[in-house]
């Protein structure tokens, strides 16, 4: 079985890839419509280059060959979704070629990234009619094609997962209403089919996998594989034909005589691309001695987490910085990540004091997550006009135990200590809390000197 994908990735600028109609998603249709993405006689497209900026920061994450000029072409087919009757995209020239992308162990080869605009949407109604819609007509897509090296269903949808996460690390993909779609290409004998169109993780595999069942029945039962373009019904959870496979040849690609040639040298030596996510999980294992599942865990919930991991290395050790960036710190991540620059700070200081052993790991947690929420309240009545001495006396004698469990052990204490961080909430400094819990054990139980 061999499988290679098409992958297109709206690019997430605010105008089309040819001229100034911004990118909105909106429900009205044909409202951000204007003559040179509806193909109008005498009009003429004009490049956006922040789209060309984007694509060749995917490139070159992709470790594709990048060339010095490239140019587009008009690729020409008969369908309504472009009423021009033609598609603007790259064909001789891509911005990129011959990238790699490993998953796991696995070389999944990338044969080429190009630019393209989008075509129309094609909405059909239940009386049979079909309505174009043309706000999606010209917006920015990069469509990445792999070699058919991907070996099954299940092994496409966890590159295309690994795939996303990688480019999501370097261009912002996180509105849920940009489009992702994939063409599936598949072979069980010699001829393959494609389906269009595919969106979603799950679908891509469900598809994959009914193809191959499909073409496995057909071949074992002496027929022949035919090249085509099918459709996954995403309801029946099956492909159906569309149309027969279109050869190269049969979309007469030339030059856009409307657009020149660019020179991309100088645009590429300004791009500095990140590490990435795979790359730094296999760092995090070398230089840090982790798990691969403890790596992932941190750098996949997010970049961000793993740059403050490695902060926190710095000013503590690996032990101290895991068991926190792991525990507490991920638990209240969604929270603290939009006001992490206000208060990284105090974080670190923090962390500092529980290194250098000033504050236990109980009070660490409590303090770090009262910080990273805001303070916010666990249910109690506010204590800010409580006098921190009542408040401990008050839980001592809660909790006459702890009296008895000091006289035996000078630690039990700090069950005390505990109780005064989660009811404060951080509203008292952790030196402050511990001074006053132990002048205030000492002066109830004359028994105990050290806590």
């Amino acid at each position: 079985m061999r499988i290679g994908l098409e992958i297109h990735i709206q690019l997430p600028t605010k105008s089309k890839m040819f001229c100034s109609c911004p990118t909105t998603v909106t429900d009205v249709a044909n409202t951000y419509v204007c003559p040179v993405c509806l193909g109008l006689p005498g009009s003429k497209p004009s490049l956006n280059v922040h789209a060309v900026e984007l694509g060749l920061v995917i490139a070159k994450r992709l470790k594709c060959t990048i060339p010095d000029t490239t140019w587009f072409s008009r690729k020409s087919y008969f369908y309504p979704d472009l009423c021009k009757h033609f598609q603007i995209t790259q064909y001789d020239v891509p911005i990129g070629k011959d990238g790699v992308f490993y998953l796991e162990k696995k070389l999944i080869r990338i044969r080429r990234c190009h630019l393209e605009e989008d075509p129309g949407r094609i909405k059909r109604t239940d009386s049979g009619l079909s309505l174009i819609d043309y706000n999606r007509s010209g917006v920015p897509l990069i469509e990445i094609v792999t070699e058919p090296d991907i070996s099954s269903p299940a092994e496409a949808r966890e590159f295309l997962s690994a795939l996303l996460v990688e480019i999501r690390s370097v261009i912002d993909l996180n509105d849920d209403r940009r489009s992702i779609r994939c063409d599936c290409n598949i072979s069980v004998g010699k001829e393959r089919c494609e389906v269009k169109n595919v969106t979603g993780l799950k679908n891509v595999e469900l598809c994959l996998r009914y193809e191959a069942v499909r073409q496995t029945k057909l071949i074992k039962a002496g027929g022949a594989i035919e090249r085509e373009t099918r459709r996954f019904d995403e309801v029946r959870k099956a492909t159906f034909p569309a149309r027969k496979k279109e050869f190269e040849a049969d979309y007469g690609y030339i030059g856009e005589p409307d657009l020149g040639i660019y020179h991309l040298s100088k645009i590429v030596d300004g791009i500095h691309v990140r590490e990435g996510p795979l790359v730094r999980i296999e760092r995090f294992q070398k230089d840090y001695s982790m798990s691969e599942l403890a790596a992932r865990q941190i750098i996949n919930t997010s970049m961000k987490l793993a740059d403050l991991f490695e902060e926190l290395v710095k000013i503590s050790d690996v032990g101290v910085a895991r068991s926190l960036i792991t525990g507490v710190i991920a638990a209240n991540w969604k929270t603290f990540e939009p006001v992490m620059s206000e208060k990284i700070e105090e974080l670190k200081e923090t962390v500092v004091e529980f290194f250098d052993g000033k504050i236990t790991d109980v009070e660490c947690n409590l303090k770090l997550k009262a910080l990273m929420t805001g303070g916010k309240s666990t249910g109690m009545s506010p204590i800010e006009s409580t006098n921190l001495d009542v408040l401990v006396e008050r839980i001592i004698k809660e909790n006459p135990t702890v009296l008895e469990d000091c006289r035996k052990n000078q630690k039990a204490g700090n069950r005390i200590i505990g109780m005064v961080m989660k009811q404060t909430n951080g509203q008292y400094s952790s030196s402050d809390i511990v001074a006053t819990t132990k002048r205030m054990i000492e002066r109830m139980c004359t028994s105990v000197k050290d806590l």
